[in-house]
């Protein structure tokens, strides 16, 4: 038998064929299949990305079924077991159609190698998963999970010890180990004792945790809430956890209903505003002052304001903003902070995080995009002084490290109390917003995603990278300052290079001279092609406006070819 590196898609496509034991449905599938449709499914075999392992359900080596779910586990399994890490596996799982299953089959595998999981026992939020771990003294975690994806999609993340997603080194030797793996369908599973479940304990100290954010007593009646999990898990607690602490929260009963159909929303993403269509005219049916929707497993947050005549949505950045100016300037009022502290970021984040940050004197960590990135710094300098807040653009953030990944039951916890804090002071979000910008400077930011499908898709991407690191964008009205090529590893600035620290990605960042930087990079979950603009300027319109020009002359360049 050719090894898998070796076989191309007829071969994978007729090792499926082949074999036996492959499920009814999935054989249906495959033998109602084209030319290009086998190519597709077979093409490659899922690789991970910042998220782990995500993409389209279906049969074949390139999609997400309970196959590659068993192959994807047992590379994991083998890495555990070369390691010495024999001290069991957290597992959870979210609403998308087979994710239940998934977990229970891991599980399995993971019994197989004589490795005991603790698995939960109906759907929870990621950052429980990521608690899980830690409160088990585990060696590693697995998430089943797409995230934001469409329903169509299915995924896999995993995590070490710290209960943080696995580092690239980790990563790559997860690869390794199931790149060795040449049939799928050999692989072992067990049903053993080593599979156990996951009691309300946990549960109840992880919602103790998140109480324990709490800087400030405020009146939680101040504020009405609406909140929607858009059909995903944050259902099963931050209503309650709200509720129990007094807050007046109102849930979006069509959201609250689990399903991986998304059948009440156009959108499972609270980066879209599509996502908040139902939530925030149910807000205004009962004069709600803040909606809070997060995304199907409940590790992001999107917010939506009643201010003067309507509800402005809050960009992520905006709200991590929001998160870490009340926190420092709360904690210094109630002298809590640090004389240690360091805050987390990535290089696709408001530089306003660095502006609050250096106000206060504590220096910023910046990672490459992913909250992965930041788990594994956190944990890194856990020694060289206080977590005090950790944030993303796309709507990520982690108040406090007793998890080591994004946690929107957090956010929701802390921006509640915020926005009763600033209401006692006839303030909404926004209002407070402004006063973070006249403080700091008008800061804007804009994602443009490119969706390119496919193979096709794929080269498209590759060739538009390739073009910019050759010839970084000439933007009129802006002078290039420097280029960051996180590929090469390099800065260049003033016809000089200097070494970046940080790990290899595909990504190119362009500083002008004109407190103005660009950003392209592939979305390591989705197929897509990310652009992402930052700039400072006199006020919010001519920021918008400014961003606005920059995007179409890229979007015109990139059609170009």
């Amino acid at each position: 038998m050719k090894s898998g590196d070796d076989m191309d898609y007829k071969d994978k496509y007729k090792q499926w064929q082949d074999d036996a034991s492959l499920d009814l449905d999935m054989r249906s599938e495959l033998e109602s299949m084209d030319e290009d449709a086998i190519k597709e499914a077979f093409h490659a075999d899922l690789s991970f990305g910042t998220g782990g392992l995500r993409g389209q359900m279906g049969v074949g080596t390139n999609r997400v079924n309970i196959y590659t779910i068993r192959k994807a586990t047992e590379g994991f399994a083998r890495y555990l077991q070369t390691e010495g890490l024999m001290d069991g596996v957290a597992i959870a799982y979210d609403n998308r159609r087979d994710s239940e299953t998934f977990a229970l089959e891991s599980g399995r595998v993971l019994a197989a190698h004589g490795i005991p999981s603790f698995i939960f026992p109906a759907l929870r939020p990621t950052p429980m998963l990521s608690y899980a771990v830690r409160y088990y003294k585990a060696s590693g975690g697995i998430m089943i999970t797409a995230s934001h994806n469409p329903k169509s999609d299915n995924g896999y993340k995993v995590y070490n010890a710290t209960g943080a997603q696995v580092n690239l080194d980790e990563a790559a030797a997860i690869i390794k180990a199931i790149n060795q793996i040449d049939d799928p369908f050999a692989i072992k599973t067990l049903d053993s004792s080593l599979i156990q479940w996951i009691g309300e304990d946990l549960e109840r100290s992880y919602l103790d945790e998140v109480r324990s954010i709490r800087i400030n007593d405020v009146d939680k009646t101040a504020v009405r809430i609406v909140y929607s999990p858009l059909h995903g898990t944050g259902g099963t607690v931050i209503p309650g956890l709200l509720r129990d602490e007094g807050y007046d929260i109102h849930s979006y009963d069509p959201q609250m209903i689990i399903s991986p159909d998304f059948p009440n929303t156009r959108s499972s993403n609270p980066e879209e505003k599509e996502a908040f269509e139902r939530p925030v005219a149910f807000a205004a049916e009962i004069g709600a002052d803040l909606v809070m929707v997060t995304d199907p497993d409940a590790d992001r947050l999107g917010i939506a304001v009643l201010h003067e005549d309507g509800y402005t949505l809050l960009s992520g950045n905006q709200t991590a903003v929001i998160e870490l100016d009340y926190i420092l300037n709360q904690r210094q009022a109630n002298n809590t902070l640090p004389d240690k502290g360091i805050i987390y970021t990535t290089n696709v984040t408001t530089d306003l995080v660095h502006v609050i940050a250096e106000a206060f004197g504590y220096p910023v960590v910046t990672t490459l995009t992913g909250f992965k990135f930041i788990g594994e710094q956190a944990w890194k300098n856990r020694q060289e002084g206080e977590y005090l807040f950790g944030c993303e653009e796309s709507y990520g953030s982690l108040v406090k490290d007793f998890v080591l990944d994004k946690d929107a039951v957090q956010a929701v916890y802390l921006l509640a109390e915020i926005a009763c804090h600033v209401k006692a002071k006839g303030m909404t979000l926004v209002d407070y917003l402004e006063t973070i910008y006249k403080t700091y400077g008008h800061y804007h930011e804009y994602t443009e995603n490119i969706k390119l499908a496919g193979l096709e898709g794929k080269q498209k991407i590759a060739e538009i990278m390739t073009r910019f690191r050759k010839d970084p964008p000439l933007l009129k009205g802006l002078t290039l300052k420097s280029f960051d090529d996180f590929k090469a590893g390099v800065r260049y600035e003033n016809k000089q290079s200097s070494p970046l620290g940080l790990p290899s990605s595909d990504v190119l960042k362009f500083m002008y001279e004109e407190d103005t930087w660009m950003v392209l990079r592939p979305s390591g979950t989705e197929p897509k092609l990310k652009i992402y603009y930052g700039t400072k300027q006199a006020d919010m319109a001519q920021a918008r406006q400014h961003v606005n020009i920059l995007n179409q002359q890229m979007l015109a360049m990139i059609e170009d070819r």
